[in-house]
């Protein structure tokens, strides 16, 4: 419900406006009012507490500690491999994506524990891992016959109508 105006860019040719906005001309950049931010830890964050209701991280420190934790981890441990496989290197990629589907693999059990990642309702790292989950097909990674807890995972989050509304054109196309 929030209105929001969406630019899209291309990595290898930004535009002057993010240019002049963000240091690092990356992506997500978040302008709102005199405020810009970047990083998408940042942003999801800052938008939790200005919109909060509902909210997206738990209410007590321990919580949304673990949480917090738990988006570090899966930006170090995961998306690192995403980079990985977007480059140049066609045997980094390859050596990226087996190693992306193994350890997603090897993490099916967290994804039993509760509804949505480690928690009852929907989290900020959920928001961060759907985007994953969802582009692993487009990806070319494989995850093994027995990740049958984040299957379901994905299934569950793939089907929330908030989700399916912020899949751009490109995103739909990818599955």
């Amino acid at each position: 419900g929030i209105n929001v105006e969406i630019v899209d860019v291309e990595a290898d040719n930004p535009p002057e406006d993010l240019i002049d906005l963000n240091p690092y001309q990356s992506v997500p950049t978040l302008v709102d009012r005199d405020l810009v931010l970047y990083d998408a830890a940042v942003i999801s964050g800052y938008l939790d507490e200005r919109y909060p209701h509902p909210p997206l991280m738990p209410v007590d420190p321990v919580s949304r500690a673990r949480l917090r934790l738990a988006e570090f981890r899966l930006m170090k441990d995961w998306y690192s491999l995403v980079e990985i496989m977007e480059g140049d290197n066609a045997k980094a990629a390859d050596a990226a994506r087996k190693q992306l589907g193994d350890s997603l693999g090897a993490a099916d059990e967290v994804f039993t524990v509760a509804r949505f990642f480690l928690n009852d309702e929907m989290t900020l790292v959920d928001a961060a891992l759907a985007p994953l989950l969802w582009r692993l097909d487009h990806y070319g990674v494989k995850l093994p016959k027995s990740a049958v807890g984040m299957r379901e995972y994905g299934d569950r989050v793939f089907y929330l109508e908030s989700f399916q509304e912020s899949l751009s054109e490109v995103e739909r196309e990818m599955r």
